[in-house]
């Protein structure tokens, strides 16, 4: 009777709905997490791991300077991309939402998201195909006469990574700053120009402080998964544009060393969620400043 009448309550039906989702994340995400952060304290030789804790994957990391020199261009990389990717999407949504037709942004926002309809796979494919030494930059460019020879700058290095993601990550840049540009209430506008607020003055003053949530969520949705990419830097980067995602991948099937691939996936993450925290607080305290 007890059960019956806590299933009835508010509460109880509100426990009833968060359970399922609230055991598949736990099983899902937590478990898995835990499992890395387990490993990495391990160690492993050939089949055989060692279960004794021990902190000698983390000395390792910090002795050795490959793994420093991949994290740091993994966050060079991943800080570049985001900036290219938001600074081009930001135009992008707000043409769509202040200078087209109401009863066209749907075609817009269709076309935006066309990407998606092929795979992540065949897109970096096809980059590589644009960007090679007889692609279609270097070949348009010959042909123009403004090269006499191929570019070899803009494929297998960091370079090619860079364009190559933020090309992919474009729609997840566009989507939530249009959004947030969506939610402003379009008389605020008006009255600031009433008020002798230029164009310019009243985007910077109004506009683009209204749209910072969308913002950040656009800078966040982009630079926390490309700095774990492991695609486009295997078949863009060459040797010169690998990243800590592909040591990690290297550690965990090539060496078969799992717990130091386990520690260098840690510190990646820790380094990405301190960056993150670092950039929401700095936003916070910017926009506390201009209220």
């Amino acid at each position: 009777m007890a059960r019956f009448r806590w299933g009835q309550s508010e509460g109880g039906r509100a426990a009833l709905l968060m359970a399922p989702p609230f055991a598949y994340a736990l099983l899902l995400l937590a478990v898995p997490l835990l499992a890395i952060i387990l490993f990495s304290f391990w160690t492993q030789d050939f089949m055989d791991v060692n279960t004794t804790f021990t902190l000698d994957n983390y000395r390792e990391i910090i002795t050795q300077p490959i793994y420093g020199l991949l994290l740091q261009r993994s966050l060079y990389v991943s800080g570049c991309v985001t900036i290219v990717t938001v600074l081009l999407a930001y135009p992008i949504a707000y043409f769509v939402s202040f200078h087209v037709d109401p009863s066209r942004k749907s075609i817009w926002l269709f076309l935006i998201t066309i990407p998606f309809w092929t795979s992540y796979l065949i897109r970096v494919f096809l980059w590589k195909v644009i960007l090679g030494y007889n692609g279609v930059v270097n070949s348009g460019l010959m042909g123009l006469g403004v090269i006499d020879e191929p570019l070899t700058f803009i494929l297998y290095n960091v370079n090619a990574v860079i364009i190559t993601l933020a090309h992919a990550f474009a729609p997840f840049a566009i989507l939530p700053i249009f959004v947030a540009l969506e939610k402003i209430d379009r008389s605020l506008l008006e009255a600031s120009q009433d008020l002798g607020e230029t164009r310019l003055s009243t985007f910077f003053r109004v506009t683009l402080p209204l749209s910072m949530p969308g913002l950040v969520a656009a800078v966040l949705i982009v630079f926390i998964p490309t700095i774990g990419d492991y695609v486009t830097p295997e078949l863009m980067g060459g040797a010169g544009g690998k990243l800590i995602a592909n040591m990690i991948q290297t550690q965990f099937l090539a060496l078969n060393n799992a717990p130091l691939g386990a520690a260098l996936a840690l510190v990646a993450m820790i380094c990405v969620t301190a960056i993150s925290l670092l950039f929401v607080f700095l936003n916070r305290r910017w926009l506390r400043g201009r209220s």
